[in-house]
């Protein structure tokens, strides 16, 4: 699947099952939302915070997911051809960092 591809998908789900898009304020409260629910999960089983007693196992694919989809309902409502915007971030990453990281003592290799 492409990202263009997904983009369509989420917008045809939207048009069928979901009525109408929420507005972008209500869908970034949304994104964080589910950013938190990642980074809960990071905290539990990569970092050093454990889980409480009776608390659910997530899964971590699937919140993932969850943060790209509202991402692609705010490209949608704003416009946004997520495929052109990563090529020029990868653009713009490749000319800004593209020998930064290699001579990054701290990075060791």
């Amino acid at each position: 699947m492409t990202i263009e591809d997904a983009q369509k998908l989420v917008d045809d789900w939207i048009r069928l099952k979901g009525i109408r898009y929420f507005n972008e304020l209500t869908n970034t409260a949304l994104l964080m939302e589910e950013v938190g629910e990642v980074a809960r999960i990071m905290a539990r089983q990569f970092g050093e915070q454990s889980a409480k007693s009776g608390e659910p196992d997530m899964d971590l694919g699937d919140e993932m997911a969850d943060v790209l989809f509202v991402l692609i309902c705010l490209a949608n409502q704003t416009g946004i051809d997520l495929t052109v915007a990563f090529e020029k971030n990868l653009q713009k990453k490749n000319q800004r960092d593209g020998e930064r990281h290699l001579n990054n003592p701290k990075l060791g290799r």
